[in-house]
């Protein structure tokens, strides 16, 4: 039987990354407590550690700011392609009316 995989939610796993990273609790200590599992939780503290520095990290981020600023990144690639879309069609069909 295969082991299912947990789902956390993204305010979860900040708290557990500052855990250990602000308060200094300790990787194994955390792993013990909570059952969860060594790479999840090195990857949370990766990816906050990452997101404190500034930069946008791997996987989805933790802060609140950076989620936002990834959704309005993929909504500013939809509405540029769709504009790129709409140019097109008005040129397709404005050499149709010539």
């Amino acid at each position: 039987m295969t082991k299912q995989r947990q789902h956390y939610e993204t305010a979860f796993k900040l708290e557990v990354a500052r855990m250990i990273v602000d308060q200094g609790l300790s990787v194994a200590q955390v792993v013990k407590d909570m059952n969860i599992g060594r790479t999840a939780i090195n990857r949370w503290i990766k990816q906050y550690r990452a997101e404190q520095q500034g930069k946008s990290g791997i996987g989805k981020p933790l802060t609140a700011e950076l989620q936002r600023i990834r959704q309005l990144e993929q909504e500013n690639r939809q509405l540029r392609s769709d504009n790129d879309l709409l140019k097109k069609a008005s040129a397709f069909f404005a050499r149709e009316l010539k």
